[in-house]
């Protein structure tokens, strides 16, 4: 059975061949389709603030993707495409990287194993995850709280009142 999924796609450093983050991100792209999964529709790129160490902006984008895959398997594939586009395993977290692949939600809920967890832990804090998430797919409903990815977004976005 075909499922869908929201990908998170993030980039801060130059491809000897792609170029700049933002056309690294077209070619991730293109890397998913190549493995044969459907790319339904990618979010425009949005430049962010890095999180944590790394000083370089990135380039941060969403796509909606359809594959026979389970998140596992889905997992491992987006590992290979990052390796392919020179990323190492280990390291600091979130340090500077050619290609960041993150699965942040299914269609089949939610998700937990050892080394998955769906939806994205983190991803409802975080506006350059939200803002192209919800610019491709504003209805999906987050399993856990009900919410839509325009109301996450729009939550987010809203100033804190002291």
């Amino acid at each position: 059975m075909r499922q869908r999924y929201l990908i998170a796609l993030g980039s801060n450093v130059r491809h000897h061949r792609h170029g700049p983050p933002e056309r690294v991100l077209v070619a991730a792209l293109d890397a998913l389709a190549r493995r044969g999964m459907a790319v339904l529709i990618a979010a425009p790129v949005l430049r962010s603030a890095a999180v944590g160490p790394s000083l370089r902006r990135y380039a941060n984008a969403a796509g909606l993707i359809e594959t026979g895959l389970d998140p596992e398997a889905l997992l491992a594939e987006l590992k290979a495409i990052e390796r392919i586009f020179g990323r190492r395993a280990g390291g600091q977290r979130w340090t500077s990287r050619v290609l960041d692949l993150d699965i942040v939600l299914w269609s089949g809920g939610p998700w937990a194993s050892a080394d998955l967890s769906v939806p994205h832990p983190l991803f409802r804090r975080r506006h350059f995850v939200l803002k192209p998430a919800a610019a491709i797919a504003p209805d999906w409903r987050d399993p856990l709280t009900g919410l839509t990815l325009r109301q996450l977004a729009a939550r987010l976005a809203r100033p804190v009142r002291a």
